[in-house]
């Protein structure tokens, strides 16, 4: 069975038994379409530590970040160790492959000035009534108010949103469902949009978009993508940044949660991480409630 076949397999058992998410699948998928060409599709019970070395090195080679190579590594890993689980292979090879050690870094995390800089001016365009304007001013407060990703974000639909408790239901990683609260200004902006932006654009479509919260101009679910561009477009200038993801506002909220005092594993329920050790790099960029801290508790303060 050539490794191209053998992947088409394990990306389904991804999907349907481990049901892992869309994003996590496409990246799966990436990687090993990646392993069977610089492999040529070679048959997957010919595939050894050499040949996974050489992919490994083209990675690095090519300027990739160390996290997309550890990314390749761990997704080789779990490939083979399927493929040697279903019999496909009698020696599995990847034990032996190194992943490079990933560079810890700190996310990006805009202060609350610029954020509120950022909000009122979307609040400013909103008052125009113009659909997409309401969306976006929407969207921003909810990503920041309720530290949501953005595939979350753009999951949501009518039924999810609970407009008297304030609170979101979503599905993140692992298809895992959690709930989480945004505050009065995320409130405001939505409920404007919901009545008065959406009825405009879903009509644009033809409710193709069904019951989704947020639709583009065009009236479809809107994607990560054009989140993405709208961040990047509004946020990133005010932060200073060239460009900047929606994970920014996620990283944003984490940060400001914990300056205000908010304990690290109501942080980790909100965020919906498996793993406080995710939850506790906040900890390393939460400066101000650290120097609030000591200011509070060090006798030489």
């Amino acid at each position: 069975m050539r490794i191209s076949v053998a992947a088409e397999a394990f990306l389904t058992h991804l999907a349907t038994v481990r049901r892992l998410s869309p994003a996590t699948v496409r990246a799966y998928r990436s990687d090993l379409a990646d392993l069977a060409r610089s492999t040529g599709d070679a048959p997957l019970d010919e595939l050894d530590i050499e040949a996974l070395r050489q992919w490994q090195w083209e990675a690095t080679s090519a300027g990739r970040a160390k996290a997309t190579a550890a990314r390749r590594t761990s997704a080789a890993r779990a490939f083979l160790s399927w493929a040697r689980e279903e019999g496909l292979i009698e020696v599995d090879p990847s034990p032996r492959l190194v992943a490079p050690k990933r560079g810890r870094t700190l996310p990006v995390v805009a202060t609350t000035s610029a954020l509120d800089e950022v909000l009122a001016g979307a609040a400013a365009h909103a008052e125009s009534g113009e659909p997409v304007a309401l969306r976006d001013h929407a969207i921003l407060e909810v990503l920041y108010g309720s530290g949501a990703r953005v595939s979350e974000l753009c999951g949501l639909d009518l039924d999810d949103v609970d407009r008297e408790s304030r609170t979101l239901r979503v599905r993140g990683k692992g298809d895992r469902e959690r709930v989480v609260p945004y505050g009065v200004p995320a409130a405001r902006a939505l409920e404007a949009y919901v009545v008065r932006g959406r009825p405009v654009l879903s009509a644009r479509g033809d409710g193709v978009a069904g019951p989704a919260v947020f639709l583009g101009a065009r009236g479809a679910r809107l994607g990560p993508r054009a989140v993405h561009a709208l961040v990047s477009r509004v946020v990133a200038p005010v932060v200073g940044a060239e460009t900047l993801g929606p994970h920014a506002l996620r990283h944003s909220a984490a940060t400001h949660l914990l300056d205000g005092g908010a304990d690290l594993r109501s942080v980790q329920e909100i965020l919906g991480h498996a793993s406080l050790g995710t939850t506790q790099i906040y900890t390393h960029v939460s400066g101000e409630r650290l120097r609030e801290a000591y200011r509070l508790a060090h006798p030489r303060a």
